[in-house]
């Protein structure tokens, strides 16, 4: 159900910082990549800064339609118990897992998304983390054989029910992640480029040890956790004590690009997709309410009957399977 919001008027998401003018020190490269982390770090906060306006504006909205919107956020907090035990009973096959697994996490971010409830322990606990390379030929190598007949019929359903555009989206994302796998591969030579500049067992000036230690400190964490971005921005921040290859900060320059569009795709996504909000007022915002509660009503009388499905194993499969066969992930 795609909600709008008739209270908020949300700012142009174009405000980024400033470029370093034209007589800026360095090199054109120094510059280049010096504007770059500029206009990454300026959608990130933007990216922040939105997230939070849309949530604030999510908590007011609901305020508006009252007890309806109350009703289905608690129907749907009272899923997650359920929901959970399913999962530690063994009574289930692992694609089945896998579709609670996914319920759970549809459930927290229709919460989180819709109503601007804090759903973000759930989210952290059933997310996917990102896997190293290494987990991910483990999974290849060990696939599980082919599911039931009916979990098979189910995908296959699922797969004759994508669109164009859907296929296409997903095809843009796979190219996204292979950028990404792209840019990933560049963190081990970053990485070896900072700690040679920056370990503090490399310098004899022991009044630096301690910022050094600290910088150190920073560089691991984010080689650690694939954060390339991280990386970048203390490159950016030590380039003048620590000169870089113009070639290679070409190179981290391109990487930052690319950055800099999936952040814009998010922004736009944000603010004029599915879960945007946008401003009406007078009778249209009347209106808009009045089939809103509507919506939230039948909404919670569908949960209310889901709820007594999952109750029981054979009921919460019967679900899945409904679920399955409609090419659904969640409710």
């Amino acid at each position: 159900m795609h909600l709008h919001n008739p209270y908020t008027d949300l700012p142009a998401a174009n405000s980024l910082p400033t470029l370093a003018p034209a007589d800026a020190p360095g090199t054109p490269a120094q510059r280049a990549f010096a504007e770059a982390v500029a206009r990454v770090e300026g959608q990130r906060q933007r990216l922040r800064e939105l997230k939070a306006e849309q949530a604030e504006a999510r908590r007011r909205y609901w305020q508006q339609v009252g007890p309806a919107a109350a009703t289905v956020v608690q129907a749907r907090q009272a899923l997650f118990a359920p929901l959970e035990e399913a999962l530690l009973l063994g009574f289930f096959s692992r694609l089945e897992e896998q579709q609670l697994t996914a319920l759970l996490l549809g459930n927290a971010r229709a919460l989180q998304d819709r109503f601007g409830e804090d759903a973000a322990e759930m989210l952290r606990k059933y997310a996917p983390r990102r896997r190293t390379d290494d987990e991910k030929e483990d999974d290849e190598k060990a696939a599980a054989p082919a599911g039931a007949p009916h979990e098979q019929a189910a995908e296959a359903a699922r797969n004759r029910r994508k669109t164009k555009q859907q296929r296409a989206e997903e095809a843009a994302a796979q190219a996204i992640r292979v950028q990404e796998q792209a840019l990933l591969a560049n963190t081990k030579t970053l990485y070896r480029q900072l700690a040679r500049a920056h370990h503090p067992d490399l310098s004899r000036d022991e009044a630096t040890h301690p910022q050094r230690t600290e910088l150190m400190q920073r560089i691991t964490e984010a080689y650690e956790t694939n954060d390339l971005y991280t990386m970048l921005q203390l490159l950016a921040e030590t380039t003048a004590t620590s000169p870089t290859d113009d070639t290679l900060l070409a190179r981290y320059t391109e990487a930052l690009s690319q950055q800099q569009t999936e952040l814009k795709q998010q922004l736009q996504a944000l603010q004029y997709g599915e879960n945007g909000f946008s401003g009406s007022t007078g009778k249209k915002r009347e209106q808009e309410i009045r089939q809103i509660k509507r919506h939230l009503k039948a909404e919670a009388e569908y949960l209310a009957q889901v709820l007594r499905l999952v109750q029981e194993p054979a009921g919460l499969r019967q679900l899945l399977r409904e679920l399955a066969a409609e090419g659904h992930g969640t409710v």
